[in-house]
C-alpha cells in the first residue's frame, strides 16, 4: 500500500532525517539506505520494518547532514602506495608513455576521504527513535488512504447492488417479450391453427428456465454482503480479491443469460464497477 513518512532532528552540528515510503507491489521489496558509518545497523532495520511494512516496493532511508561548516578531508597514503605499486607492476613490459600517475591515483576509490567522528550509541538511539517517528507518520498516511479506499469500495458495491435491483423489472418483462416473440415466429412458420398450446407452454417454460438468473442474483447479493462484512472487519486484500472474483463470476453468468439489450447494459455497468474495485484491491494489505 502507498505510504510516506518523514521525521527530522537537529542535534548539535548534525541534522538527522529519516524517511519511510512504499509503493504498491504484490510482495515485499524493501531497501534500506543508511550512512556508511551505520552499515552494521542495516540488517536490524530490515528485520524490524520489513515485518511492519508487510508489502510493497518500500524504502527506509536515513540521512545525516553536517552543519558545522567544516568538512575536513585526508588522503589515505597507505592506500595510495598500494595503488601505485600495483600500477607500476602492471605497466612493466608494456609500451606505454609516461602519464600523470598522480591524477590517476587521485581518482582511485577511497583515496580521498572525509573525516567523520565515530558513531556513538547515544546518536544511534536518537536515529532509531527518529525512524520510529517516520514510520508512525507512514502508518498514519496508510490509515488515511485505507479509509478513503473503504468508502470507494462501499460505493462501488452499493452501485452493483443497485444495478442488481434494477435488473428485476427487465427480467420479468423479458418473460412476456420472449413468449410473444416465439409465439409470433411459430404463427408465421407453422400456422396458428397447428400449434398445440399446451405443448407450447411446456416448451416455453423449459426455454425460460435456461434463461433464469434467480440463483445468480441471490449469490451476487450474498457475495456483495460478504465483501462489505470483510471491509467492516479489517479485510485483507487477498480475501477481497477472492470475493471480487466470485462477484465477477455471477455477473458474467447473468450477462451470458441476459438475452436482452437493457439487461446487457446493466451487466456492463456492473462489470465496470467491479473492474474499478479490482484496480484498487492491490492497494489493500
Amino acid at each position: 500500500m502507498t505510504g510516506y513518512g518523514k521525521a527530522e532532528l537537529q542535534k548539535e552540528t548534525k541534522k538527522f532525517s529519516a524517511e519511510v515510503r512504499s509503493l504498491n507491489s504484490k510482495g515485499l521489496d524493501l531497501s534500506v539506505r543508511v550512512p556508511s558509518v551505520y552499515r552494521d545497523k542495516e540488517l536490524e532495520l530490515r528485520s524490524t520494518y520489513g515485518e511492519l511494512v508487510v508489502r510493497g516496493k518500500s524504502e527506509v532511508s536515513i540521512y545525516i547532514e553536517n552543519n558545522s561548516g567544516e568538512k575536513r578531508m585526508h588522503l589515505d597514503t597507505d592506500l595510495m602506495n598500494s595503488y601505485y605499486n600495483e600500477l607500476t607492476l602492471w605497466k612493466e613490459g608494456k609500451d606505454l608513455g609516461s602519464a600523470d600517475i598522480l591524477a590517476t591515483l587521485m581518482r582511485m576509490p577511497e583515496v580521498m576521504k572525509f573525516d567523520q567522528a565515530e558513531p556513538t550509541e547515544d546518536e544511534w538511539n536518537s536515529i532509531a527513535e527518529l525512524v520510529k517517528q517516520a514510520f508512525a507518520q507512514f502508518e498514519n498516511y496508510r490509515q488515511t488512504e485505507g479509509a478513503k479506499l473503504q468508502k470507494e469500495f462501499e460505493m462501488r458495491i452499493e452501485n452493483i447492488l443497485r444495478l442488481r435491483a434494477d435488473l428485476i423489472a427487465p427480467i420479468e418483462e423479458r418473460k412476456e417479450k420472449t413468449r410473444e416473440r416465439i409465439k409470433a415466429q411459430l404463427d408465421e412458420l407453422v400456422g396458428k391453427e397447428r400449434i398445440d398450446e399446451n405443448r407450447f407452454e411446456q416448451e416455453l417454460i423449459y426455454y425460460l428456465e435456461k434463461l433464469d438468473v434467480s440463483e445468480e442474483l441471490q449469490r451476487l447479493l450474498s457475495n456483495c454482503e460478504m465483501f462489505n462484512e470483510e471491509l467492516s472487519g479489517g479485510a485483507q486484500g487477498r480475501k477481497l480479491g477472492f470475493i471480487s472474483q466470485e462477484i465477477g463470476r455471477e455477473v458474467n453468468t447473468i450477462g451470458s443469460k441476459a438475452n436482452d439489450a437493457m439487461m446487457q447494459r446493466m451487466v456492463v455497468e456492473m462489470k465496470d464497477e467491479l473492474e474499478k474495485i479490482k484496480e484498487q484491491i492491490n492497494n489493500v494489505l
